[in-house]
């Protein structure tokens, strides 16, 4: 690992690629066993992807000796979410549009959307839902990891 080179950037990519890999392997058991269309299972995913942000937040507070700055490690999360979240929205593209078209149906019989929703609102839904979840859990995170002395900005610099 290059530690030299480790940005908030570098650090959320890797770790959302690790997250996004996190989410398809439990999208596909939940699919076997044909739970996909429970709505409420699909919360798990945002447990995958809060304990994503937490580990790459964390590395990167590691790799700066805890001496994080709080912008960093804030955008270091919401990178990690956004990753995961595209790649995840893209698996599920190639997975309900190509492998298995008939998981639109179980969706739809489940989802408030109806039959309006297609895979490509579902893709939209999947990167919306990823963002903003992973703005709060970045936050919250945020919260835990800050450096012991930071200091709230007290003017323009």
């Amino acid at each position: 690992m290059a530690d030299a080179r480790l940005t908030p950037e570098t650090n959320g990519i890797r770790y959302g690629l690790f997250t996004a890999v996190g989410m398809v392997i439990y999208f596909i058991v939940a699919s076997l066993f044909n739970l996909t269309a429970r709505i409420e299972f699909s919360f798990f995913n945002a447990v995958i992807l809060t304990v994503g942000v937490c580990m790459a937040v964390a590395n990167f507070k590691r790799y700066r000796q805890d001496r994080m700055p709080y912008l960093q490690g804030f955008g270091t999360g919401i990178i990690t979410a956004m990753i995961a979240s595209v790649a995840f929205g893209f698996f599920f593209i190639i997975y309900a549009g190509v492998l298995n078209k008939h998981i639109m149906d179980g969706i739809r019989a489940k989802d408030l959307f109806g039959f309006d929703l297609s895979v490509t609102i579902a893709f939209l839904a999947i990167l919306l839902q990823g963002a903003m979840a992973g703005v709060i859990i970045s936050l919250v995170a945020m919260q835990y990891y800050k450096s012991p002395d930071h200091k709230p900005i007290t003017g323009i610099e």
